[in-house]
């Protein structure tokens, strides 16, 4: 008898039925510039406005959601993982001072379930259309056997553009500078796996466990929407010579301000001077992680850092304010070796 694709475990119509399902909310990202629509083999967008830069520099940056798709999805919240991935790419780009254009993603799984597939772009619709975004392709695998059953992989890719003479790399900053920290939704796209260790790997706690510091059922409190910046900051840049911009992910506090420090110099953290969230409360006190590891693993309630000159920093704060940012002064350049001095 003769066997077919799908007897191998792969549905070709579940992949079609997939994008039958998104094609027009996606459509509803797409600027004039967006030359073809979804389903040609290479996406399209029309970049002869650029022009207007003087000597424009293209960036771009790619990610993945990692294991807070599980969590998503214990949560009931798989659009969380969509928002996820295109705010997380637009805050990478922004800490050059980019301006974000174009996203392409890319959605895997052991077994395509269109209705899924369309919850996930259903998230990153919602967040290409907040951050000006055109989501102008993608890509769904089905791979049995890659990816255990009931599992996905969401990863994605953006294209920003900064005016050459604008880009903010970190060279600018000198000892004195001061360090503005922009509240965090909650745990954003890291330390999912520690999370999972703690919570959810045969202990007794679930996706409804509730605790007094929460609002809302454990899962639902971690499948919060990973925050973007772009707006408030974009709009502040025009304004404030920003000397450098750290994205809070993977690493915390402690390995991402290293990045863009230059040689000679440290940074000073007041650990009191934000409100930590109480999520990170509650899984530093039942998993009792060291301090250090906290800061090291989350993001612990800062999302971005921006670095400035101390006679504009009430300024930046007071616009930055008034754009509905939460935004503590939480610290200060000073001699070092491109480290984070916790005090």
């Amino acid at each position: 008898m003769p066997i077919n694709y799908k007897d191998s475990g792969v549905n070709i119509d579940a992949g079609n039925e997939a994008v039958r399902r998104i094609k027009d909310q996606v459509k509803t990202t797409f600027t004039k510039e967006v030359v073809t629509g979804l389903g040609t083999f290479g996406a399209m967008y029309d970049a002869s406005w650029l022009k207007d830069y003087k000597n424009p520099v293209l960036v771009q940056s790619v990610d993945g959601v990692g294991t807070k798709l599980i969590i998503a999805k214990m949560a009931g919240n798989l659009a969380c993982a969509g928002q996820d991935i295109v705010n997380h790419c637009c805050n990478d780009i922004l800490c050059q001072g980019a301006r974000p254009l174009t996203f392409l993603d890319y959605i895997a799984a052991a077994k395509l379930k269109p209705q899924e597939v369309a919850e996930i772009v259903s998230g990153m619709v919602k967040a290409c259309r907040e951050n000006g975004v055109s989501l102008i392709g993608g890509e769904t695998a089905e791979m049995p056997g890659v990816y255990a059953p009931g599992e996905h992989d969401v990863a994605g890719c953006i294209l920003g553009v900064v005016e050459k003479s604008k880009i903010i790399t970190g060279d600018k900053i000198q000892e004195g500078d001061m360090l503005l920290g922009l509240g965090s939704s909650g745990m954003h796209t890291n330390g999912a796996s520690l999370i999972r260790k703690i919570f959810f790997s045969g202990g007794p706690y679930d996706a409804g466990s509730q605790f007094e510091e929460l609002h809302f059922p454990l899962a639902k409190e971690l499948a919060v929407p990973h925050k973007s910046y772009v707006k408030a900051v974009s709009r502040a840049m025009n304004q404030y010579e920003v000397k450098g911009i750290a994205h809070i992910t993977g690493g915390g506090l402690i390995e991402n301000i290293p990045r863009i420090l230059p040689a000679g110099l440290a940074v000073e953290i007041k650990k009191h001077s934000w409100d930590i969230l109480p999520i990170f409360k509650v899984i530093q006190r039942i998993g009792e992680v060291a301090e250090e590891e906290m800061y090291r693993v989350f993001n612990m309630g800062i999302g971005l850092v921006l670095i400035i000159a101390k006679n504009q920093m009430a300024g930046l704060r007071a616009d930055l304010i008034k754009n509905g940012e939460k935004v503590f002064e939480i610290g200060r350049v000073v001699k070092g070796q491109q480290n984070v001095k916790l005090i």
